[in-house]
């Protein structure tokens, strides 16, 4: 394999600035456990993060020292300047949603605490006796966790902070299906032949099946309790309106994306973006259809139809998928590495894995800082489905793998002799990141690796998707005109469902899902493509400027130092290569 240096900086000696990034991101460890294992920071996978409104405190409070920290500070060079503006902007956005009883009162049915103390578990290792007793101690923890996150919500309530009554009810049977003995997530865990494998017959080893067995019914009985207070004490209170509101809005606009848009002109933007890209699927239907098109159909979904039915598109069951995923994941290494991106070693390793849940979702977890944990491409695989069609997801790899999140996530991992910890390990904007897979996307089309009809279809069915959530999300939570096509007036969840039923192919359990999560979740979808958009944006503005200098652009140097910067706000990453 064909591999260049990444063009990483020569070794630059950390600054005081760092030194207080570094000790943060120990505090963040120490603050919340959860978030340290997420990062693959060791030490506190046996720990529970306190959600009750004095852990949300000691994290404020937290958060207003390192800033205080920061304004004693000259930045020592452009890192550090940097580093400290974007400290300023995250931290700073952090408070100002503590401030407004966004984080007390979070509650949505894919990203806040209910989900978070669940997934965790899916990151933390299970080779050995020390990684079992670990998952014990945290399982026995869930309890604390719950009492700590029903406490908050409950201040939240008398703030007037509710979530609206669909988050409430959708998350309330999320929790029981994790109460339920017989299929919860917390049952298979600590009864499968991943225990097997590690814990013998011993008496140290009966003991922490033993412990493994209390924590799975702690933690049970700790979701009965979270679902019946969710049903009993916060439905009652909940507001049966699902849009938050420009106030709000606008906040969430500015934490996910680290730039502040305009949000009309965004919503406008969304709907030229859905019509152009529905231009170009109809065009890539025509040649898969040929001479079959049946005009005055939809010829999108008659070329869906095709490819759906097609055997050289198929796989079937979850090892042929992984293989298949391993495979295309490993082939866009080999064909970037050295060409078209400066792949660093380490991250020339991208497993592949069903995930152990069963939610439908697809994702992408970063390695370890010392890569001792690779970065993973986990898929989760619904129960019953067992064909999967090749032409739908390739993109996804991408997305997920090289040049998406992987190159991402991993490129600023591996940065160590330029960005601290913080920068590394504790530092995520969606609309950077995300943005970041949806460019990826599109690029990898424009590289040819897509030139495929099917393959083609499935990245436009993807980037549909996500225009289409631009104007779902921005028009029902700003209570924006949805146009004559789609019934005029004030956007509203049921408009919404229409809409998304014509522009996404998705099978109905998934887009329902996916409609309750932008309505509880407010302004983060959108963020992947509009995030797409400035990421678009920044790269011609860049041209540009190169253009203008007398010197050729070189886009394989703009890629090498935009990633080596890490994750930033979009408004940073501008003023950074800018």
């Amino acid at each position: 394999m064909s591999t260049t240096s990444p063009g990483t900086p020569q070794h630059r000696s950390p600054s005081a600035v760092d030194a207080i990034a570094d000790r943060f991101v120990d505090t963040i460890a120490t603050l919340d456990p959860l978030a340290a294992t997420f990062m693959g920071i060791s030490g506190h996978d046996h720990e529970m993060t306190d959600y009750s409104p004095a852990g949300h405190a000691a994290r404020a409070d937290a958060a207003r020292a390192v800033l205080a920290e920061l304004d004693t500070q000259t930045p020592a060079d452009d890192v550090d300047e940097v580093t400290i503006a974007v400290m300023r902007e995250r931290i700073g956005l952090h408070l100002e949603l503590d401030a407004a009883d966004e984080l007390l009162g979070e509650l949505n049915v894919i990203a806040s605490p209910a989900q978070t103390m669940r997934e965790v578990f899916d990151l933390m290792a299970t080779d050995s006796v020390e990684g079992w007793q670990d998952v014990a101690a945290r399982l026995n923890a869930i309890p604390d966790g719950v009492a700590g996150y029903v406490e908050s919500l409950r201040l939240a309530a008398t703030r007037g902070r509710v979530p609206a009554a669909r988050q409430v009810t959708e998350v309330a049977a999320q929790c029981d299906e994790l109460a339920d003995s017989s299929g919860s997530f917390f049952t298979a865990l600590v009864a499968g032949p991943a225990v097997d494998a590690v814990l013998d017959d011993s008496t140290a080893c009966s003991l922490v099946r033993q412990e493994l067995e209390h924590g799975a019914r702690a933690a049970r009985d700790a979701y009965a309790d979270l679902a019946r207070f969710l049903r009993d004490e916060l439905a009652p209170q909940a507001p049966q309106e699902d849009a938050v509101g420009r106030e709000r809005y606008t906040l969430w606009s500015r934490y996910f994306l680290g730039a502040a848009v305009d949000l009309e002109e965004t919503y406008a933007w969304g709907l030229e973006e859905l019509a152009r890209v529905v231009a170009e699927q109809e065009a890539v239907a025509r040649q898969i259809l040929g001479d079959d098109a049946v005009e005055g159909e939809d010829l999108v979904r008659q070329a869906v139809a095709v490819l759906d039915a097609d055997p050289d598109r198929k796989l079937h069951g979850t090892a042929e998928l992984r293989e298949w995923m391993q495979t295309t994941s490993d082939a866009a290494v080999t064909a970037l590495a050295g060409t078209h991106f400066a792949i660093p070693e380490p991250l020339l390793r991208l497993e592949c894995r069903i995930a152990p849940t069963q939610s439908g979702g697809i994702y992408y977890t970063g390695p370890s800082d010392d890569f001792s944990r690779p970065g993973r491409m986990w898929w989760s695989v619904p129960p019953g489905v067992t064909e999967f069609n090749t032409w739908r997801e390739k993109t996804t790899v991408y997305h997920e793998g090289v040049p998406g999140h992987h190159l991402q996530v991993g490129w600023a991992v591996y940065a160590r002799e330029t960005l601290n910890r913080w920068r590394r390990l504790a530092l995520w904007v969606s609309g950077h990141g995300e943005g970041w897979a949806l460019y990826a996307e599109r690029l990898m089309a424009d590289l040819g690796f897509l030139d495929d009809p099917g393959d083609r279809l499935g990245m436009l069915d993807g980037q549909r998707m996500r225009a289409a959530r631009v104007v779902v999300d921005l028009g029902v939570h700003l209570g924006l005109e949805a146009p004559p096509e789609w019934g005029g007036g004030t956007w509203d969840a049921d408009k919404a469902w229409r809409f998304l039923v014509a522009n996404v192919n998705m099978p109905e359990a998934f887009l329902r899902f996916e409609l309750n999560r932008y309505l509880g979740w407010p302004g983060q979808a959108p963020s992947y493509k509009i995030g797409q958009r400035l990421w678009e944006q920044i790269r011609d503005e860049s041209a540009d400027a190169a253009v203008a200098r007398g010197d050729e652009f070189d886009i394989t140097a703009f890629h090498a130092r935009a990633l080596g910067l890490g994750a930033l706000g979009l408004d940073a990453l501008r003023g950074a290569l800018l």
